[in-house]
């Protein structure tokens, strides 16, 4: 199993809730998708990202075919227009 995290900072604070639920829409709706997470920061830092994403896949393959998936390329177009940075790791569970 492969483990998907990201973190990302928002141009818009506000954008958030919007964009939990979008990425939140994807679970169930890709093949080797096993389980997506995602949470809003409380903590408000300047260190702390505003919105990350946990997602498990079954394989590094499933995890190539979310990224490529056309339902998970439209929730990340939005939420490429809508943030300033990103940071990604992908760990072997």
């Amino acid at each position: 199993m492969i483990k998907h995290v990201v973190i990302w900072k928002l141009k818009e604070i506000e954008d958030g809730p919007k964009l939990k639920k979008e990425i939140d829409s994807l679970n169930g709706q890709i093949p080797g998708l096993i389980s997506i997470e995602t949470g809003l920061d409380l903590n408000r830092s300047s260190a702390a990202g505003d919105l990350i994403l946990i997602s498990i896949h079954e394989s590094k393959d499933a995890l190539d075919l979310y990224q490529d998936h056309p339902l998970h390329v439209k929730v990340r177009d939005k939420i490429v227009e809508a943030v300033t940075s990103r940071i990604v790791v992908d760990f072997e569970v």
